[in-house]
């Protein structure tokens, strides 16, 4: 039987980690001091908790002054998973660069980088696209690495260098490379439904298991996962960017070439690090988005999460802007060169 995650041998374990993390921590708060954004707190509590098709959320039920012990079944609100929305709000209210560091909570996931209750590092930038986002990523990732005094960014045998330039890959680029698929030809035919048949033939050729009833978003993240991503972010870290369309409910379409979002993820010794987008103010082409997305959840899972009216309107009055969410113990566990994120937090989730 292990040790609880608080016993004094289990704790003496992580100190150092932990104290890497403390130094992390307030080298991230020097890093936007310095860069001019505003530190800002909003709610975990939310109307709506974040509508990506498959994130399961975590539901309580709101009760009026008074009405604890009566019948008043009161009134669901859900656990963020990522502070994006009540961020955004603040940006249509006129700030233009705010960080936050905060707590988020999503449900059904587990893995050795997955924990139900996580840190989420999140920054957005009015007037400003997802190449911003990028070098901020960057110069913010070797800052701390030289907070806490390690070489890079580590995991098993896997290394990754933060102090040089950080490589790009476009999705399309991704899939050629290491797939053997042209997916531009694939989404050209249908940018807003590809048709998911050509991701299947490919899935087949490579001897990936598919369903009869995949959809095009399934395939491709099998794809991704068995594929692509175990080779991402070996030597530097690798930005990974321009998603299809169809597959980016919060980012704005490519000017130069509509078919493609501007949106970016990170990756580093195989690990997903951060998501950004150069975001979508089309209020009413979000509202087709999220219920989309929500019928796609209703057609998978048999539930769908309330859309909040509130951010709709702030997105019909917010300026241009970009956002990034990066998990902060993912890359505290790769600054400390640990296998498990277990290994850098004060304390887990206990069963």
């Amino acid at each position: 039987m292990t040790d609880p995650w608080w016993a004094p041998a289990s704790l003496a374990k992580r100190r150092d980690n932990l104290a890497l993390r403390g130094r992390a921590k307030s080298a991230l708060a020097d890093w936007f001091q310095s860069a001019g954004f505003v530190e800002v707190e909003t709610p975990a509590l939310q109307i709506s908790p974040g509508l990506e098709p498959h994130l399961a959320a975590f539901e309580t039920r709101l009760l009026a002054a008074g009405h604890y012990g009566s019948d008043d079944p009161g009134q669901p609100y859900y656990l963020h998973t990522s502070p994006e929305f009540a961020m955004k709000k603040l940006l249509a209210g006129g700030m233009e660069k705010i960080w936050q560091l905060c707590p988020v909570y999503r449900n059904a996931e587990g893995s050795p980088t997955h924990s139900p209750e996580f840190k989420m590092l999140e920054w957005y930038r009015a007037y400003a696209g997802y190449e911003e986002l990028m070098s901020d990523a960057q110069t913010l990732i070797g800052a701390l690495a030289t907070a806490c005094q390690v070489s890079g960014l580590r995991r098993g045998n896997r290394h990754s260098d933060p102090m040089g330039p950080f490589l790009r890959l476009t999705v399309a680029e991704a899939f050629t490379e290491y797939c053997g698929h042209d997916l531009t030809a694939t989404i050209s035919e249908n940018p807003q439904s590809p048709p998911v048949a050509p991701l299947i033939e490919t899935a087949n050729r490579l001897g990936i298991r598919v369903a009869g009833d995949d959809s095009f978003d399934d395939v491709f993240f099998r794809l991704m996962d068995a594929r692509i991503e175990p080779h991402l972010g070996d030597g530097a870290p690798c930005f990974l960017i321009d998603y299809p369309i169809s597959m980016a409910a919060l980012a704005r379409p490519k000017p130069d070439d509509p078919i493609w979002a501007e949106r970016v993820e990170l990756y580093a010794c195989g690990v997903e690090l951060a998501n950004g987008f150069g975001e979508l103010t089309n209020a009413d082409e979000q509202r087709r988005r999220f219920q989309a997305d929500m019928d796609l959840k209703a057609h998978l899972y048999g539930h769908r999460y309330p859309i909040d009216e509130d951010f709709l309107t702030a997105v019909a009055t917010m300026p241009p802007a970009a956002g990034m969410a990066l998990g902060f113990d993912r890359l505290v566990m790769l600054l400390a060169g640990a296998d498990r994120l277990d290994d850098v937090l004060w304390a887990r989730v206990s069963s």
